[in-house]
């Protein structure tokens, strides 16, 4: 099996235990919850096809609805953040467009780019999960900032995996 594939597998599988056993437990007045495992997604090369990603997407909200039994609604947003991903990809792509099987990250892209793409992508995953939630459209504004709340909350973790992948030159191996 491809060592980047074995590499994808762990960072998947990592980032659902994450989630499940520490970050599913850690709420703040029931309006911020960060959810890492949007990273997964994030992360994957430029170069990935967006029906595989889709798939992937799909895969990875339901393994997070079987954990926290959330009937689909993990589903739906990763699903919908992985519909997004190419378009928002091919709306950032550099003037000479990207190198074959780069992986977005601060290393390779810089923190202006990698900033704004995460943040794009956390946002719209968390809004469409919180507006699945609450599901009517007179809370939009209760939606709107659990949305921002929690995706800063993601936001600080995934700079903070930046940091330390990033410092330790181990990015080419989690990246």
């Amino acid at each position: 099996m491809d060592r980047q594939i074995i590499t994808y597998i762990l960072r998947f599988i990592l980032l659902v235990l994450i989630q499940v056993f520490v970050l599913n437990n850690i709420q703040f007045s029931g309006i911020l919850n960060p959810y890492i495992y949007v990273y997964f997604l994030i992360m994957l090369p430029v170069d990935f096809r967006p029906t595989v990603g889709l798939i992937v997407g799909f895969l990875l909200g339901l393994t997070m609805d079987m954990f926290c039994q959330t009937l689909g609604m993990h589903t739906i947003a990763a699903t919908f953040a992985a519909y997004c991903r190419p378009y928002i990809l091919t709306y950032m792509a550099p003037r000479d467009g990207y190198e074959f099987s780069r992986v977005p990250g601060v290393r390779q892209m810089g923190w202006l780019w990698f900033l704004t793409y995460a943040a794009i992508i956390v946002f719209l995953h968390h809004f469409v999960l919180f507006f699945i939630e609450m599901f009517r459209v007179t809370g939009l504004l209760l939606t709107l900032g659990k949305s921002l709340g929690s995706s800063l909350m993601t936001m600080s973790l995934i700079v903070v995996i930046q940091l330390i992948f990033a410092r330790s030159g181990k990015s080419n191996s989690y990246e």
